[in-house]
């Protein structure tokens, strides 16, 4: 049991005050979470929920990002407000990742696709297949999400991938998506869209430059294995 809230600490050593005074660059992961929750329970401070979801992660920040509603929920004081918080925290921070790297839109290897689309799927726990369009320059013109799956796989119609890249006047496209797993290497279903994509844009002088899987920090590149 907590001998003191954090409303008895000194002011130097409170999360909020502390922020305000030296800014949030010196406050731990446990401290800045602790802002988000506002309290803790009645026998623990919101730092120290905050480390127990910190604990549940492998304090680990990546992992951090992977965990939905229920596994938060599980924690002793999170409840709905608590935890919605935090994932919307979370998606921010996606997002904003997502947008820095959507300023590198010129693609020419396998690292360019991992920096411009692993903000958005390397800490997913779910599968999404997006489609990168781009021109004769090799600068992204768009990124679609074509779809979204469960732990195992994502399904794709390779009609709606071939009307995204008409409409958009695309000459290239590059297939991405993740493995939850953080096992990069294509499954069977992986290989076969690959073949099927490539096959239908050759049609219509749609080169398919690229699909690469994204496993967490790692990933599987199609074109570096020789495989397109």
């Amino acid at each position: 049991m907590s001998s003191l809230k954090i409303k008895d600490w000194s002011p130097d050593d409170r999360p909020r005050e502390k922020m305000l005074t030296k800014g949030a660059a010196v406050l731990t992961d446990a401290e800045l979470i602790a802002i988000l929750l506002r309290s803790g329970t009645r026998d623990e401070t919101a730092v120290e929920v905050a480390q127990q979801i910190l604990a549940l992660a492998g304090n680990n920040l990546n992992e951090l990002g992977k965990l939905d509603y229920a596994q938060l929920k599980k924690i002793n004081g999170i409840g709905d407000t608590k935890a919605l918080t935090l994932l919307a925290a979370l998606e921010l921070g996606r997002r904003r990742a997502a947008t820095d790297a959507g300023r590198q839109t010129f693609i020419h290897t396998a690292k360019d696709i991992l920096a411009c689309m692993g903000p958005l799927l390397a800490d997913l726990p779910h599968e999404e297949l997006w489609l990168l369009l781009l021109n004769r320059a090799n600068r992204v013109i768009d990124r679609v999400k074509m779809s979204q799956g469960g732990l195992l796989t994502v399904t794709a119609d390779v009609r709606i991938i071939l009307k995204q890249a008409l409409e958009k006047l695309a000459v290239g496209l590059i297939l991405v998506h993740n493995h939850p797993s953080a096992n990069p290497t294509p499954s069977d279903a992986d290989r076969r869209l690959t073949a099927h994509v490539k096959q239908a844009a050759g049609i219509f002088d749609i080169q398919l430059f690229d699909h690469v899987i994204i496993a967490g920090n790692n990933y599987y590149s199609f074109a570096e294995h020789g495989d397109i």
